[in-house]
């Protein structure tokens, strides 16, 4: 059967060696976090315009261990690659359509020509299947941004349509009142693995008709639904045609519920970690790629918003639990000053679970790297402690990874 007549759940190993709390700490587990996070796209010069290729097809994406579902991806990925450039930099992006549907990237906060914003039919035509597009804009404002399909964007983002794009400034507000040497971009999104598969089928099925049909010659505006102007769409309901939204494609029980919740596209236990040492300072970008709000609660520790949809905040503002919209963008600051090991999470603790149940979702961890080891020590349940403290190689070290409490 062929990938476009079948979407549908699939299983994935994983190398358990990646999610071992016993290895947390090590080296091998810092770089492996590393792969958690999204690729940065490297641009190539040409002629003084950075310039990116971007591509969407179907892609297999592990949620977590044993549960993968199939997307669509940029360039091979879920969240696609991030693209990193400087304020005033010129940007050509050419955007590679490999699956059997359209689509489109919206710049989502960027300052863009009007006909490179990504809206299809507004601002420009849908990338059809097997075409390319090349958008050209010039890199502002400063911050963090996402960029995202803009075509069914009810089923395409959710399916793994989006990214972050972050704009830099060489004289960084933020870093000259908060010094930092590293960051983090987490990207959060909401599945209905249902809605997913069922929509994707459908809409391909949709599509291969109306190709199917522009190929003879056959467009026809009813069928698919796309009219010049309100005027025309009203003359031909005046002549019998019933608009989809009449017909009743979806009712409301339809839409889209989640059931995964994903941090870079992946659910606890495969969530990324955050690294932080004591006295340093970490910035993390908080990017909302989903239709659900989050309230994003740090244990053991304060920290700074600083921006607000990529706008520095004159006066930044310190907290625990920060609000995520759907859109939205937040940067935060993290200070080193409470070592262990700290759960950062949704408090809506709804987001904190894999398919209903808890824990899982977008819970991840804040890791301090200079924990001594003999911290995180802890004794067996009913084992009644650790016998031995000084056989380490019988330790029982926190935190584990924990699927049903």
């Amino acid at each position: 059967m062929e990938r476009r007549e079948f979407i549908t759940y699939s299983l994935a190993a994983i190398s358990a060696a990646a999610l071992s709390p016993s290895v947390l700490l090590a080296e091998s587990a810092r770089k492996a976090n590393e792969e958690r996070f999204a690729e940065v796209l490297e641009p190539r010069m040409a002629g003084g315009v950075k310039e990116f290729s971007l591509f969407i097809d179907f892609h297999t994406q592990e949620l977590a261990p044993g549960m993968s579902i199939h997307t669509l991806a940029f360039n091979g990925q879920v969240p696609g690659p991030e693209l990193r450039v400087q304020v005033g930099d010129k940007v050509r992006v050419k955007f590679e359509n490999r699956t059997e549907l359209n689509h489109t990237i919206h710049w989502h906060g960027l300052y863009v020509p009007w006909r490179m914003d990504g809206v299809p039919y507004v601002t420009q035509m849908p990338v059809m299947p097997g075409q390319t597009f090349t958008y050209e804009f010039e890199a502002k404002p400063y911050g963090t941004h996402f960029y995202h399909c803009h075509w069914g964007t009810l089923l395409h983002m959710q399916a793994g349509m989006y990214g972050a794009l972050i704009i830099e400034d060489p004289d960084d507000p933020i870093r000259k009142r908060f010094p930092y040497l590293r960051e983090y971009t987490l990207v959060y999104s909401a599945h209905d693995t249902n809605f997913l598969r069922t929509e994707l089928n459908s809409m391909l099925e949709r599509m291969k008709e109306r190709r199917y049909l522009m190929a003879n010659g056959r467009f026809d505006s009813e069928r698919f639904a796309l009219f010049d102007t309100k005027e025309d769409l009203q003359r031909a309901i005046d002549g019998g045609y019933q608009p989809p939204y009449v017909t009743n494609r979806r009712s409301r029980s339809e839409l889209p519920d989640p059931n995964w919740f994903t941090v870079n596209g992946a659910s606890y236990p495969s969530t990324p970690n955050l690294y932080i040492k004591s006295g340093e300072s970490i910035r993390v970008r908080l990017v909302n790629a989903g239709t659900e709000e989050h309230y994003l609660h740090l244990h053991g520790h304060d920290f700074w918003l600083v921006c607000n949809d990529g706008i520095p905040l004159a006066q930044p503002q310190q907290m625990n639990t920060v609000r995520l919209s759907p859109g939205k963008t937040n940067d935060i600051i993290i200070e080193g000053t409470n070592r262990g090991i700290w759960t950062f999470h949704d408090h809506d603790t709804r987001r904190v679970t894999n398919n209903g149940l808890y824990p899982g979702g977008n819970l991840l961890a804040l890791v301090y790297e200079d924990l001594p080891e003999q911290e995180r020590v802890v004794g067996e349940m009913g084992a009644g402690g650790m016998k031995n403290m000084k056989n380490m190689k019988k330790k029982s070290l926190l935190p584990k990874v924990a699927l049903d409490e």
